[in-house]
């Protein structure tokens, strides 16, 4: 059964930075793609970034230029997260697709002074 595990969330101040880390139970390269979604409070869960198995990788125009998705060699994907302003509070959860759809259980990011 895979499992996604996200960590790296946290209280930061605006401005700040913050990177998230998605463990999955198996190699990182066996998934079409891995995505982070974030729940801001009394909204909808909304997409962040993605990417997909060639590398290629697509951002909401909210973050563009202020978050980075990446993934290492192994097993874990990572959402370095940067200028971080209120409007980035929320749950922010680790999708992967491949052979089937799997969710993270998420980590909590709030932005706040």
């Amino acid at each position: 059964q895979v499992r996604l595990v996200e960590s790296g969330g946290g209280l930061v101040q605006p401005g700040g930075s913050l990177r998230l880390s998605c463990a999955a139970t198996e190699s990182i390269f066996s998934f079409t793609v891995v995505a982070w979604y974030r729940q801001p409070p009394g909204k909808q869960r909304e997409l962040v970034a993605s990417i997909r198995g060639g590398g290629y990788t697509d951002y909401a125009d909210s973050v563009k230029g202020r978050f980075t998705i990446s993934r290492d060699l192994k097993n874990t994907a990572y959402l370095q997260m940067n200028s971080l302003e209120p409007e980035d509070t929320g749950v922010y959860l680790c999708y992967a697709h491949g052979g089937g759809e799997y969710w993270g259980q998420g980590t909590q990011v709030t932005v706040s002074s």
